[in-house]
C-alpha cells in the first residue's frame, strides 16, 4: 500500500481528516502541480511493487522487504541526517510504533503479492484505510460506502473467469487484508510522527526501525542471496521506486494540497496497481475484475468526501 501501500508522512488521512490543517493554496489551477506529484508517487509505488515481484524468485518476499526497507532507510538517513537527541520517551514510542506499522504493512503486503496478482492485493489492502475512515466518521452514509466496498470484495472473491480475481489464494488474500490493517495503523502513527518530528526526520528514523525489524526475516529466507550485486541493485531500485521517490513526492505535495484531496487521490491506487500488474507482469483483468476495483475506489472516495463535508458543516 502502500502499497501500497505503503507510504510515509501521509496526510493524516482517515484518522485525522477532520482535524488536519490544510496548507494554503491559491487558485484552483495551482493544485495541478501537487495532484500530479501524488499521482506520480502512486505510479512509482505500484511499479516498484511490480519490480519487486520480478526479484522474489531469487530472495523471497521477506528478502525483498529487507532490501527495500534497508536501502530506503540508508538513503533517508543520509539525506535527512535526523537528530536523535532532545526527544521525549513519548516521541520515541511514536516513531517506534510507526516503524512497526511500516514493517508489518510491507512484510504482509509482499507476502500477499507473492501469492496473488498485484491489482487484487492492493484492492484488498485499501480496505484498511477505508474501514478506519468509516469508524472515525460514525455516520450512516459511511456504512453505505462500506457496503459498496464489500460488494467489490464479493466480486473480487467470487469471479472465476480467466486469470482474474476468482480462486484467489486464501493465504495471499489474508496477507493483503492484514497489510490493510497495518496500513490503517500506519496512517495513525504517520500523522502523530509528523507532528512530533521536523521535516522527514521521523520518517527516516521509523524507516530505520522497520529495516531492523525486517532484517532477521530477510536473512533467514534469502541468506547470502541478499548480497548478490545484481540483487542489491534491483533492491535499491525497488527502494527508490516504492519508498524514497514516492515519499518525497508526497511530502512536497502535502505542503500545498489539503488532506482530504490527498486521501481521495490515494483511493486510486488499486487501479494504478492493476495497470502496473498488466504492463509489467502481464496480469490480465476482465471487465468484472475492473468493476470490482472500481467499486472499492468509489467507496473510498465517497467515504473521504462524506467525512470532509462533515468537517466543514
Amino acid at each position: 500500500m502502500p502499497a501500497t501501500s505503503p507510504k510515509s508522512d501521509h496526510a493524516p488521512a482517515a484518522a485525522d481528516l477532520t482535524t488536519a490543517p490544510a496548507l494554503p493554496t491559491t487558485a484552483g489551477s495551482s493544485r495541478f502541480g501537487p495532484v500530479a506529484l501524488v499521482i506520480a508517487a502512486g505510479v512509482s509505488v505500484q511499479f516498484g511493487a511490480a519490480l519487486a515481484v520480478m526479484i522474489m524468485p531469487g530472495v523471497g518476499a521477506a528478502g525483498v522487504v529487507t532490501l527495500r526497507l534497508a536501502a530506503a532507510a540508508l538513503v533517508l538517513l543520509l539525506l535527512c541526517r535526523p537528530k536523535v537527541r532532545g526527544y521525549s520517551r513519548a516521541d520515541w514510542g511514536t516513531v517506534v510504533a510507526f516503524g512497526i506499522a511500516m514493517a508489518g504493512m510491507n512484510g504482509l503486503f509482499y507476502q500477499s503479492i507473492d501469492r496473488i496478482p498485484l491489482g487484487p492485493a492492493v484492492t484488498l489492502e485499501v480496505l484498511g484505510p477505508l474501514v478506519l475512515s468509516v469508524v472515525v466518521s460514525r455516520r450512516l452514509v459511511s456504512l453505505l460506502w462500506a457496503a459498496l466496498a464489500l460488494g467489490g470484495v464479493v466480486l473480487l472473491a467470487g469471479h472465476g473467469g480467466g486469470s482474474g480475481f476468482g480462486g484467489l489464494d486464501l493465504l495471499g488474500a489474508a496477507f493483503a487484508l492484514g497489510a490493510g490493517a497495518m496500513w490503517a495503523a500506519y496512517i495513525v502513527f504517520s500523522a502523530r510522527t509528523g507532528r512530533r518530528f521536523p521535516q522527514a526526520d521521523g520518517l527516516a528514523l521509523a524507516m530505520a526501525v522497520a529495516a531492523v525489524l525486517s532484517l532477521p526475516l530477510g536473512v533467514i529466507e534469502a541468506g547470502s542471496a541478499l548480497l548478490v550485486p545484481s540483487t542489491l541493485a534491483l533492491g535499491l531500485g525497488v527502494a527508490v521506486l516504492s519508498s524514497v521517490l514516492p515519499y518525497t513526492l508526497e511530502l512536497l505535495a502535502l505542503r500545498r494540497l489539503p488532506a482530504p484531496t490527498f486521501a481521495i487521490l490515494m483511493s486510486l491506487e488499486p487501479a494504478i496497481a492493476a495497470t502496473a500488474g498488466f504492463l509489467v507482469l502481464n496480469q490480465a483483468m476482465s471487465p468484472i475484475d475492473a468493476l470490482a476495483i472500481a467499486l472499492v475506489i468509489a467507496a473510498s472516495m465517497g467515504a473521504v468526501r462524506s467525512q470532509t463535508r462533515k468537517a466543514s458543516a
